[in-house]
């Protein structure tokens, strides 16, 4: 993948636009993900995801290929996404983290189990949406796209332990969300079967 993102580089830089067509088409379902998950409104989104490809490509002689193209790129998004949400001036919800215990998780894990593995990722998707911009940017690179922790440490600028510490907390606000989520009954199910 990433000799063929080179190669197509490669063209884009000689004047080829097709090829600037194929690499659009290949990352722009990641980069507006990413953006959505940032900015949490589709049209902003959808903006930002057109401003990315447009910096990318008035950037795309400076890229060495020190890392991998689509890091380089989810780097782009992740700025561009920050400076749109600067220049609106956005302050999103946190979510209050509550303490949770290792015996709640697991009725949270044990809960999603029992949905179907598509509803559970959509239930997953629903509750990380309503995450602030960057934990759910986040957990997006680390458990959607199953990017390392170094991969997401060039992309945010920040040490690779910073990110497992921002990991950690981003999960547990997360289990609060799903826990107000997911049926009740469910969970209360799942609490009497532990005892």
């Amino acid at each position: 993948m990433t000799n063929n993102d080179q190669i197509l580089i490669n063209q884009i830089v000689e004047g080829d636009t097709h090829a600037f067509a194929l690499l659009v088409d290949r990352y722009k379902d990641l980069v507006f993900t990413l953006a959505l998950r940032m900015l949490k409104n589709r049209e902003e989104a959808e903006e930002v995801a057109q401003d990315t490809f447009i910096k990318t490509y008035k950037s795309l002689e400076k890229f060495k290929g020190d890392s991998k193209f689509s890091t380089w790129i989810y780097r782009v998004a992740y700025n561009t996404s920050l400076d749109r949400i600067k220049k609106n001036k956005k302050h999103f919800n946190e979510v209050e983290i509550n303490e949770f215990t290792a015996h709640q998780v697991i009725t949270i894990d044990n809960a999603l189990d029992r949905l179907e593995t598509k509803e559970q990722e959509e239930v997953i998707q629903r509750c990380i949406a309503l995450l602030p911009s960057e934990e759910s940017f986040l957990l997006t690179l680390y458990y959607f796209d199953d990017l390392s922790l170094d991969d997401i440490s060039k992309i945010v600028g920040i040490t690779a332990n910073s990110i497992k510490v921002k990991l950690f907390r981003s999960r547990k606000k997360l289990a609060t969300i799903l826990k107000s989520q997911l049926e009740p009954e469910t969970i209360a199910y799942y609490e009497r079967e532990r005892r």
